[in-house]
């Protein structure tokens, strides 16, 4: 389980998977000077509600990974979240699968 540390003062947990794919979604788009809204639904232990924060590039984020092993990045994800990301809603998490699903089109 990884941890999403943003601004010095809030800390989320995500499996190490989704946090490797959220680094480069996030990266890419303050790479570019983009600010935006990411959201994500909050664990039923800290009221099971709904966390949005607002990302600018001179707002701190602390990646940490419990794995020792790097997650291979899958590019359909990639994609999928960076669409979410340039909504007016901002980049929430979508699921894996149906990232790869829809990439592939129709069989």
């Amino acid at each position: 389980m990884g941890k999403l540390t943003y601004d010095h003062s809030l800390t989320v947990d995500f499996d190490d998977r989704t946090l490797a794919h959220l680094q480069v979604v996030i990266g890419m788009k303050l790479r570019r000077g983009e600010s935006f809204y990411f959201s994500w639904k909050d664990d039923q232990q800290v009221g099971d509600g709904r966390t949005s924060i607002w990302l600018h590039p001179t707002i701190p984020l602390v990646y940490k990974f419990y794995g020792s092993r790097v997650p291979q990045i899958n590019p359909h994800w990639i994609r999928a979240l960076e669409l979410t990301a340039n909504t007016h809603t901002g980049l929430h998490i979508t699921d894996e699968n149906t990232a790869n699903s829809t990439e592939m089109g129709p069989s």
